[in-house]
């Protein structure tokens, strides 16, 4: 009876390549997004807000009266997620759900005077964090990169 042949152990890696996928934008772009996603996240941790819950109550603070759906819409969240998003903000006292007189079943969204100053603190914050991200980029490349991925929503905005 013969022995089974042994195979040869598996290489160890000592650096993983990712030469193919860097040939990608969406590849440069997911992991720009990390990076972006992963300060913002401790910017507004002392806020005790999440990147959702900040982009809502920037939107409301921005357009008082907001209705629920057209949040949703703004913020491209399913309305029942949107929920959840709304009564964290109403709970903390940033915002008030309003009844619409023209309509009972809709509700406009206001911020209330502590909502208007945290998001003012937030939105400070923010800028802060984003001139730290950017900070090795000059004015027209940043022009640049909003335009461009702005062309990227529009295109996919498109389909």
């Amino acid at each position: 009876m013969t022995k089974p042949r042994q195979q040869d152990a598996p290489p160890v890696v000592e650096h993983v390549s990712d030469d193919t996928l860097r040939q990608f934008v969406g590849y440069h772009v997911k992991r720009a997004m990390n990076v972006i996603q992963g300060d913002l996240a401790k910017t507004l941790r002392p806020f005790d807000l999440r990147m959702v819950t900040y982009s809502a109550l920037v939107l409301i603070v921005d357009n008082p009266g907001l209705r629920q759906s057209q949040l949703a819409t703004a913020m491209d969240v399913e309305r029942p997620n949107l929920v959840v998003i709304i009564d964290e903000l109403e709970r903390r006292d940033l915002i008030l759900r309003e009844k619409v007189p023209t309509d009972r079943r809709a509700y406009a969204l206001m911020p209330t005077l502590a909502g208007r100053q945290l998001c003012d603190k937030a939105i400070a914050a923010v800028k802060a964090h984003e001139a730290r991200l950017l900070a090795g980029l000059a004015p027209p490349e940043i022009k640049e990169v909003v335009r461009a991925l702005s062309q990227i929503e529009l295109r996919g905005s498109e389909e």
